[in-house]
């Protein structure tokens, strides 16, 4: 995938102050950006998360996934330990879209569950592309990561892509009542490693 790095700015954040890099996909016009503190391209390897858009998790405050309860956890991680990058990347949905994704909850208030309910829109249950990544990270001057996730198939999907992932490091948190169906569902049908305990959310 052709990457167009834009520009960068400084972005002062309640966990600290990042550093924010836009870059454009020059086939679609969809933008992207990496947040980045510390110096990530000294060699080693960078504690790092590739987050999707979700609008309704990030911004909204939605308690029906662990979207925004991730991100801000990842943004915390990354502060504490003084390095690190967050690409946030606008595949809102899955890779669906945001009305699509409205559509998607409506059919799981009526009984489906996340991938019963993108399958019965004519989506795959995941629609993501993560090879927009490696070129953001390689213009970042970053070599390798430790992904911040639970799902395996990133991990997969991002080395496919060609990006040198050297560690999974699980991020689980946000479990409530309303999401637990939904988490359940993503262990059981999309393989996320995630634990059976309550955690409770953060912020």
């Amino acid at each position: 995938m052709n990457i167009r790095y834009v520009a960068s700015s400084k972005l002062p954040t309640p966990f600290g102050v990042f550093t924010m890099h836009g870059f454009e996909e020059t086939a679609t016009g969809k933008e992207h950006v990496a947040l980045t503190m510390g110096d990530v391209g000294n060699g080693e390897a960078v504690l790092a998360r590739a987050h999707s858009e979700c609008l309704t998790g990030d911004a909204l405050y939605s308690m029906r996934c662990d979207c925004g309860y991730q991100l801000e956890a990842a943004l915390t991680a990354v502060a504490e330990a003084g390095r690190g990058v967050i690409l946030y990347l606008r595949q809102e949905g899955r890779g669906i879209g945001l009305l699509n994704k409205i559509r998607a909850y409506n059919l799981q208030d009526q009984g489906a569950d996340t991938v019963e309910a993108n399958e019965q829109l004519g989506f795959g249950a995941d629609m993501r592309d993560y090879s927009m990544c490696q070129p953001m990270l390689s213009h970042l001057g970053i070599d390798a990561i430790r992904l911040m996730t639970n799902n395996p198939r990133k991990v997969k999907a991002l080395s496919d892509a060609g990006v040198d992932v050297v560690e999974r490091v699980p991020l689980q948190v946000g479990r409530n009542p309303h999401n637990d169906a939904y988490l359940a569902t993503k262990a059981s049908k999309l393989g996320h490693m995630l634990s059976h305990q309550d955690d409770e959310p953060e912020g």
